[in-house]
């Protein structure tokens, strides 16, 4: 069986109503990255830090999937299909997605402070000061931030290698160390972008692009699959 392996960024969840990580003023929501997303910002201020990233929690839980997302369910029905996904909401989950891997946390969940091994699910909308790990730190966001590593890079690195199709959505492969995996998907696998700005990406001059938002190209992208392997 094929086995699809997709890429996903902000912008599959843009469409949902979720801003994406920097808009062009280089600002996330009114906030500058360096005072939100980064373990520096935390020891500085983790009310500041826990505060945005409850922001950030409730608009997700209160954002829908949208036809991107509900089209990759579709295309499960029929073929392997591994989702990696640089957001950090939980939309692929929710539309109906079975295997998918949060290469930047997941933002339902919480973490300890002191050791990120211990993840547990958040209760509600928010993580609270004074709610602690069962070592006694307090939970913070289960988010990697900027200065962090990246964990689930090598679990990713060998679903790429394993792709007979690969697909990049609403990202501009941009952000390192994730940009990098497509290349290592095989010399062999057809690719697919889909992105308003995917023809912009000319050094690698065998993808496929269709300059589209997500909601429109994907669905278009699972049809054309579905009716020719």
């Amino acid at each position: 069986m094929k086995h699809i392996v997709v890429f996903t960024g902000a912008g599959i969840s843009a469409e949902s109503g979720l801003k994406t990580f920097r808009g062009e003023d280089g600002l996330w929501e009114g906030y500058r990255i360096e005072d939100v997303a980064t373990p520096e910002a935390w020891r500085a201020n983790p009310e500041r830090v826990q505060h945005f990233y409850n922001l950030r929690r409730k608009s997700v839980l209160e954002a829908e999937p949208n036809a991107a997302h509900l089209a990759l369910v579709e295309l499960e029905k029929r073929y392997q299909v591994t989702i990696i996904t640089q957001n950090i909401d939980d939309l692929h989950e929710r539309a109906g997605s079975s295997k998918v891997l949060h290469l930047h946390g997941l933002i339902t969940k919480s973490q300890s402070s002191i050791n990120p091994n211990l993840v547990y699910p958040v209760a509600g909308s928010e993580i609270s000061m004074g709610e602690l790990c069962e070592l006694g730190s307090q939970l913070r966001p289960h988010v990697v931030w900027f200065g962090e590593p990246v964990p689930a890079m090598t679990e990713a690195t060998q679903i790429c290698r394993q792709a007979s199709i690969f697909m990049v959505i609403g990202t501009s492969l941009q952000v390192y160390p994730a940009a990098g995996l497509l290349d290592v998907v095989p010399c062999d696998a057809q690719r697919y972008v889909v992105d308003p700005r995917a023809s912009t990406l000319s050094k690698h001059l065998d993808l496929i692009c269709f300059d589209d938002q997500a909601s429109v190209g994907v669905p278009s992208v699972v049809t054309y699959l579905m009716n020719n392997i």
